[in-house]
């Protein structure tokens, strides 16, 4: 049951987190039990308040408790996640039994216990031939994200083997040597989890805890999103059946909307993987976020295109040297068919 009302006092406080009017218009909002506050703009973070003072909402959780001493990428985005959602400290120690009991503590990645009823994270008891699982899964699994962030998340398989197998097995796996395994670790990576091993506890206001809030909010974000994204690309795309210099081939064509989505092509080869048209498609047509042309690339890497071809074009703004993509202020379909056309080349 959702309520509903507006906010005009100047200041706002939620999760901890302080919040002050940017304008004098009526703020709406709405809550529902058990769930943060979803505050539509006016409001910008101000900081964070000196003094307590009440949350305008409680959070489900009093914190989240991890396993202390050397973090890894599972642990470290359960607690993002959680962090995200539930805007409460991060503990790393070892859980007392009435922490495992309780369900206003997430136990993550420790303790021996996976119940979900009561927030307890752990895949270390799992058999030795369990399905590789992490912690960020079994967090994941708990709201039902689990299977969208598997579709959806090409690198949460990897981990889970990479926590659960090893590098050696995950590189066996993968079909590649072992040293590939380091050859892809970021610095980011070893810095942030570096850093949030380091500490004890992480609590709001922190940076390294607001860094894994923003990270658990994208996270969320993204899986939560892509589909309702895949659903948006099916109403306004087309799909183009194109004569190219070494027979026909399939682009697909986003329309440009008003408002346009931030990242227009966003989500569209998840889109042609899902219809199962991998082996078919060689183009990809969408809105400029840029300006009112459009952008054009290669449907992953497809040798039939070299968009390099069309850089001498009036109407051809940018084109890599690679041929990968292009920008152009034509807004014609039949334009924009045309520069495919002769960018075609025989695969």
């Amino acid at each position: 049951m959702f309520e509903r009302g507006a906010i005009r006092s100047a200041r706002l406080i939620v999760g901890g987190r302080l919040f002050r009017r940017n304008d004098e218009t009526p703020t709406h909002f709405r809550l529902h039990p058990g769930a943060r506050v979803v505050v539509r703009m006016p409001w910008v973070f101000q900081g964070w308040p000196l003094l307590s003072a009440p949350d305008f909402m409680e959070p489900q959780l009093n914190y989240i408790l991890t396993h202390p001493g050397g973090a890894h990428k599972d642990d470290f985005l359960a607690c993002c996640v959680l962090a995200a959602k539930h805007g409460v400290k991060i503990v790393r120690r070892d859980p007392e039994e009435d922490e495992l009991t309780s369900a206003r503590v997430a136990v993550v990645d420790i303790g021996g216990r996976h119940e979900p009823e009561l927030l307890n994270f752990d895949h270390h008891q799992f058999p030795r031939d369990h399905e590789p699982t992490c912690s960020l899964s079994l967090v994941l699994k708990t709201p039902g994200l689990y299977e969208d962030a598997r579709s959806f998340c090409d690198w949460l398989e990897p981990a889970e083997w990479f926590d659960a197998r090893g590098a050696s097995d995950t590189a066996r796996w993968l079909g590649v040597e072992r040293k590939v395994i380091n050859q892809m670790v970021s610095p980011m990576d070893i810095s942030l989890l570096r850093r949030f091993a380091h500490e004890s506890s992480h609590q709001p206001g922190d940076l390294i805890w607001e860094m894994m809030r923003l990270i658990g909010d994208d996270l969320l974000a993204f899986i939560q999103n892509l589909r309702d994204r895949l659903e948006f690309i099916g109403t306004h795309s087309e799909r183009w059946t194109v004569e190219g210099s070494a027979g026909m081939f399939e682009a697909l064509f986003l329309k440009r909307t008003d408002p346009l989505p931030k990242e227009p092509s966003m989500g569209m080869e998840r889109y042609v993987e899902r219809l199962g048209l991998d082996d078919e498609m060689t183009a990809l047509v969408y809105p400029d976020r840029r300006g009112e042309g459009y952008g054009l690339s290669r449907y992953r890497d497809h040798p039939g295109i070299d968009l390099s071809r069309i850089g001498d074009e009036e109407d051809v703004h940018f084109a890599h040297a690679r041929g990968f993509v292009a920008k152009t202020s034509a807004t014609d379909p039949a334009r924009l068919r045309e520069l495919l056309q002769r960018a075609s080349v025989d695969a």
